[in-house]
Order: structure tokens, then sequence, then C-alpha cells
């Protein structure tokens, strides 16, 4: 387990003058980092004034689906945003699923586990060369870089290349995160059991065959939470409910609940799912499951709670679910409570 504080971080919204906006009232509040999610918009795109009209926060994608993009835009978008900010970017990087890069963004799927790998490391050298620390020479199985000349080379700049975060459900890319990447983006669905059985030691075992040590290593991890009274409660557990049972409804997620002895939900879900049934959906997700996948506790428990499930075994965290808490809109609530997550 790692010793290092505890830092809390949030969401931004999609679009560019929304996120803005968003990050500059966060940062007032003290957030210690500010997160975009590939959604609706860019989230690239969207960190690009949080990047100049902030100074404090780190500013991170949570994620930017590495597979619709190629390592070498990906490493030249990257590298703005980390000239802009200072040296405050974390890259976070997912795979996506299969369906959503061959349907969605109409590229190819092939070997996701070793393609992952190699993008990373693809993206290392590139910025190498825009560093002028090694000319650009990457050869990989799926990627090859090795053409740069001055009118498309950004140049150097005056602060480390950006830090490369993966996401990961699977032990390979938990493994990947741990051996080249300089950290993990954990799903919003997972345990506390699945944490410590499955995913943190397939990061130790990446840092072992790296010969790297965990100091090297960031954590981060969405937590579902349902606090407060009233209609704001019932509607944080109606949201968590359905989003818990629309993971679970794709087999990716499946390793999570079967760690738990719910192997069969997963399917009756992904049933559910076809036939167009979100309420029924939620309905499969017990009052168990909420206790081992969300946090769920009264308002004034809820920090002490969600410091005993992650401090020690992830370095940075936000709630998944900040607007539907008593957190979400009152400043000095949401001052009051970060303290106290800080400990």
């Amino acid at each position: 387990m790692t010793k290092r504080p505890l830092a809390i971080d949030a969401v931004l919204p999609p679009g560019i003058r929304e996120a803005a906006a968003e990050a500059r009232r966060l940062e007032a509040a003290g957030f210690d980092g500010l997160w975009t999610a590939e959604t609706q918009s860019d989230p690239l795109m969207d960190l690009a004034l949080p990047a100049v009209e902030t100074t404090r926060p780190v500013l991170g994608t949570n994620i930017t689906i590495a597979f619709a993009r190629s390592p070498f835009s990906m490493a030249v978008a990257a590298w703005q945003l980390q000239r802009a900010s200072g040296g405050r970017l974390m890259l976070g990087l997912g795979t996506q699923v299969k369906g959503h890069i061959e349907r969605r963004f109409g590229m190819k799927w092939e070997s996701p586990g070793p393609k992952f790998r190699e993008y990373v490391q693809a993206l290392k050298a590139i910025w190498a060369a825009f560093q002028r620390e090694a000319p650009l020479d990457f050869h990989g199985r799926f990627y090859t870089h090795t053409l740069i000349s001055p009118f498309f080379d950004p140049g150097p700049i005056d602060v480390p290349p950006p830090k490369v975060l993966v996401a990961a459900v699977n032990e390979y890319n938990a493994e990947t995160a741990g051996m080249v990447a300089d950290g993990l983006v954990v799903h919003p669905l997972h345990s506390e059991r699945y944490l410590d059985e499955t995913m943190l030691p397939a990061v130790e075992r990446g840092i072992a065959a790296a010969g790297r040590s965990r100091d090297e290593i960031t954590v981060l991890c969405p937590v579902f939470v349902i606090t407060g009274s009233g209609e704001q409660r019932a509607a944080a557990e109606s949201f968590v409910r359905v989003q818990i049972a629309f993971y679970g409804s794709t087999r990716t997620y499946a390793p999570i609940f079967a760690k738990h002895g719910w192997d069969e939900v997963p399917g009756q879900l992904h049933a559910l799912m076809a036939r167009g049934d979100i309420e029924g959906m939620g309905k499969q997700i017990t009052d168990e499951m909420l206790d081992v996948l969300a946090i769920v506790a009264p308002q004034d428990e809820v920090a002490g709670r969600i410091r005993a499930r992650y401090a020690g075994r992830v370095d940075r965290l936000y709630l998944y679910t900040l607007g539907l808490s008593p957190f979400g809109a009152d400043e000095g609530a949401m001052r009051a409570f970060m303290e106290s997550l800080r400990g």
C-alpha cells in the first residue's frame, strides 16, 4: 500500500465553455485535479481553456480513447496541453470495447492488450523525439514511427512529458500500467476485493518486471457514492444502480461480479439491455451489491468510509456522483468534505 497523501479530484462537464467555467470554480474550491471524459465531446479539447485559465490542479483525461487516434496525433495534442498547462497534464488512456472502436470510430480492433501496451511505448518514443532526447525510430508490431520533419515537429518544452495513465479492468492492462505507463485508472465499477486481489497485484507484477518502484505509479480511482437524504439520496441511488447495471451488461466487467459470486448477473443484465429494459436492469442491482461496489453512508460518515476503503490503496480519487451529493453545489460543504477526506 502507498503512504502518499490522498489527492481529491473532480470531473469537468463536457463542452469547451462548460469545462472552463467549472474548472475555475473547482480550482477555487481547492480540488487537487480536474478530469475530462470522452463522452459527448473531445476530452483533450475540453482541457484547452483549463490549461491556461487555471494554475494549480492537475489536468487529466479519464479517459481518452487510444484506439480512436494514432499515437502521433495523440502525442501532439497532449504535448500542446502539457506546454500550455506548465506540465500539469495526466493523459489517461483507455481502449474502449470492440463494438465502439469498429462501429463508432470505424477503426480496427486487434490484440487490444498488446496493442495498448505498444501504444504507450510509441507515445513515449515520440515525445522523446520532440524533446530531442532520441531520434524518432519506433518499430513495433502495430505502430511504426520513423518520420518527423521540422515543419511537423512541435519541438521541446520546458517541462517533462505528460504522465500516461492507462485504464484497466483486466490484469494484462493493469500490468501494462506498472510496466510501461505512469499510472493506473481504476474503472468506477470495482470493489475493494477486486482492487486487492486482482488489479493492484497485477500493477505490482508490471512494476517488478520493469524494475521500477511503486512511487513511480499513480493510481486514480473514481468512486460511486450514495449519501445525503430525501430526494437527493434517492436520485443518487437510482443513478448508481443503473450505472452499475449498464457497465455490468458488458462482458468486460463480468470478472468483477464473479469475484463476489454473482456470476449470473451480467448475463441477466445483458438480456435486459437487449430488450431496452433500463428500469429492470437497475432492479437487478441489490443492496448487497451497492454496499460492495459503492460507498453507501450517511453524510457525516461518508468521508470516513471512503478513507477506510481507499487510503493507502490509491493515490487520487474523485466522486463519480459529486453532483448528486450534498457536497456538489455548496462550496462550504465541499471544502469541509475535502478536508475530512484528506485527513
